[in-house]
């Protein structure tokens, strides 16, 4: 990882950047494991848009999230 974590005035951070390895692999840097109380052994779901790239959404949150979409679909319409 190179440089320093960077706020922006959305909430949203630039953390830096990272390398793949030759195995495909990539470090998430501290900052951005600190941020997100990412710990070893943790689930990440991998997102993937062809035209914007990557994103990595911790499961738990992810799940959380697709519980209250469908409960959301499961009421009745008022």
């Amino acid at each position: 990882m190179t440089g320093k974590m960077i706020e922006g005035p959305d909430g949203r951070y630039i953390v830096g950047t990272v390398k793949i390895s030759e195995k495909g692999q990539i470090v998430i840097p501290k900052d951005a494991r600190d941020l997100l109380g990412i710990e070893p052994g943790d689930t990440l779901l991998v997102l993937v848009d062809p035209k914007q790239g990557i994103a990595l959404v911790d499961n738990e949150r992810f799940r959380q999230f697709a519980t209250g979409v469908l409960a959301a679909q499961s009421e009745p319409d008022q």
